[in-house]
């Protein structure tokens, strides 16, 4: 029990090094930008409120599960923000080595039913995974939303390059989601380009 307990504080302990992560999103007061931590929990929050909105046959304890996780490999891997201009193959892959040296911390059934779901989320087959993936792309719209632009300014996004990048992503798996933020982050991006 003393080694199973010593593997599970190992990966805990390694988790809260997640906080030290930033990300290219703003807090919804706008007065810093947001680190990882922060974000797998609002995005765990955003799946509690928002659960009745996905679609049939969502399990909103597994996608829950899936947020708190979804994020644990920046730690090694870093923060990749949407709109930057980054090697996927690379970032894939680091990400990957990531979770393997992660999950690989616990207990071996631990390690192997987490990584599982890590991997179930990455690939976006399940109706799990599709409505967390549309909640991770969900939150920081909103959040920019919430601060007068936020990345988005950062970054020079305009309408069409969101609607390419974010669209697919939410209307795949929380259509109903996507249906009320579209006419949201349009006006709002036309606002900033006039």
């Amino acid at each position: 029990m003393t080694q199973r307990i010593d593997a599970q504080m190992a990966f805990l302990m390694e988790a809260g090094r997640l906080s030290a992560v930033t990300r290219a999103t703003r807090t919804a007061d706008g007065a810093r930008f947001e680190n990882s931590a922060e974000h797998s929990w609002h995005l765990a929050l955003f799946a509690l409120v928002l659960g009745e909105h996905a679609p049939e046959g969502v399990q909103i304890d597994r996608v829950i599960r899936m947020l708190l996780l979804h994020d644990l490999v920046e730690i090694d891997a870093g923060d990749v923000p949407v709109f930057g201009h980054v090697d996927a193959a690379a970032t894939a892959d680091a990400e990957d080595a990531a979770a393997t040296r992660l999950f690989g911390l616990l207990p071996a059934d631990q390690a192997a039913s987490l990584r599982a779901l890590w991997d179930e989320f990455e690939a976006n087959e399940t109706v799990d995974a599709r409505f967390a993936k549309s909640l991770d792309r969900f939150q920081p719209p909103n959040m920019n939303l919430a601060t007068e632009g936020g990345s988005w300014v950062d970054y020079a996004v305009t309408w069409p390059v969101f609607e390419a990048k974010i669209a697919p992503r939410i209307s795949h798996g929380a259509p109903v989601l996507w249906d009320w933020l579209a006419p949201k982050v349009r006006g709002f991006l036309a606002r900033l380009a006039g």
